[in-house]
């Protein structure tokens, strides 16, 4: 498997606001450096949908997610690793954040059966049997050859009860210890891939407080909060970032695991968060809906159907300087393959640059006013 460099992985902070501690950071990977705060376009399957590598290059994307699970069984772990790796396979020749397959324990629940040990489960395709557990996660993201690996972790689900909670941290912070150690048999000492620990415990303050210190002593380069935007109200989602903020590393990357609102990435980042990733926006763009400063736009409805303004005024993504609003309303009428194609790009562009506007008013010392104008502007209007 091709590697680029030996570079060690690690992660500096450039600015903090002052008033509530948002961080402008770099992290640096053996493939490059990534400016935080950061959203990361996700492709499940060893690509993002619609997108071409190239292309994410152009609209900014500085590291992208793939998944182990998918990617486990098809194409296979060792057809990946025979093609030199993720980043060859896809000819992606950035970071790459893999997840570690813990979230098809929550995600595919009723095809599985959860123990101490791991998991044994189902496949969602054919049914053919299969165990999960940290060590074959640790084995898999060392055949993909990501930059940042994930433990294998147990989300909770929402609602649940503080029981269900409570073991799905016990077993979390169980098989944190075990991605570690089989994560250091793997990569024998090489410094290739770094590998983040998980925070779990659903919306119960508590508990989150529990699994991260049960985490901390495993000293990761770096830090997840997942078993979040799985249902819950945002209130209940700030209130845990307002929880963690201050016992959380100061000196380590911090990840909000599969949030993607514009409004929960602005409020994430004023909680202290770097890092961000969601299947959101290209899923949106796919049924017509724009992320707009305002709110979400449905691009199908007949009120654009002769607006030949762009898309969405002041943005700087290719559909929005090339097209109008009334051609994309066409492109979905006509089931044309280019109108998903489109959104999704804005979609992806309008959050990559959303996590720039944000550095740059971290590093200049305006987020607050930066935060304050956006919410207020900002109306929603998204499916989660």
């Amino acid at each position: 498997m091709s590697v680029a460099g030996n570079t060690p992985f690690s992660f500096s902070i450039d600015a903090v606001c002052p008033v509530t501690g948002a961080r402008a950071g770099t992290l640096r990977t053996p493939r490059g450096e990534i400016q935080t705060p950061v959203f990361m376009p996700v492709g499940t399957l060893a690509t993002v949908k619609a997108m071409a590598p190239f292309e994410l290059e152009e609209m900014g994307a500085q590291i992208i997610l793939s998944n182990t699970y998918h990617l486990y069984l098809r194409p296979g772990a060792e057809i990946v690793s025979g093609a030199g790796g993720l980043h060859e396979f896809m000819q992606w020749k950035h970071p790459i954040l893999t997840d570690s397959g813990g979230f098809q324990v929550f995600s595919l629940s009723t095809l599985n059966r959860i123990s101490d040990e791991g998991v044994r489960c189902q496949s969602h395709l054919d049914g053919s049997p299969h165990i999960m557990d940290p060590e074959w996660s640790m084995a898999v993201q060392r055949h993909l050859g990501s930059d940042i690996a994930m433990c294998f972790d147990q989300c909770a689900p929402y609602p649940c009860s503080r029981q269900e909670a409570e073991e799905a941290v016990r077993r979390t912070s169980l098989w944190a210890d075990r991605s570690r150690e089989a994560h250091m048999r793997e990569w024998a000492g090489e410094n290739r891939q770094a590998l983040f620990g998980i925070v779990q415990g659903s919306v119960f303050e508590d508990l989150r407080l529990r699994s991260a210190e049960e985490l901390i002593p495993l000293d990761f380069p770096g830090y997840a909060v997942g078993g979040l935007s799985v249902g819950e109200p945002h209130g209940d989602m700030y209130r845990i970032l307002d929880s963690l903020k201050n016992v959380l590393p100061s000196g380590k990357p911090r990840y909000l695991m599969g949030v993607g609102r514009p409004d929960n990435l602005v409020e994430g980042v004023a909680r202290g968060i770097d890092m961000f990733d969601c299947v959101l926006p290209t899923r949106n763009g796919r049924n017509g809906t724009l992320f707009t400063p305002e709110g979400a736009m449905n691009i199908k409805k007949k009120e654009y159907e002769k607006d030949f303004t762009p898309p969405v005024e002041g943005c700087d993504c290719y559909a929005c300087r090339t097209f109008t609003r009334a051609y994309l309303r066409h492109l979905y009428r006509t089931g044309e393959i280019l109108a998903s194609r489109l959104c999704s790009w804005h979609n992806l562009r309008f959050l990559i640059r959303l996590g720039e506007q944000m550095r740059s008013s971290i590093l200049e010392g305006s987020f607050p006013q930066f935060r304050k104008s956006f919410m207020e502007r900002y109306s929603g209007g998204f499916s989660s």
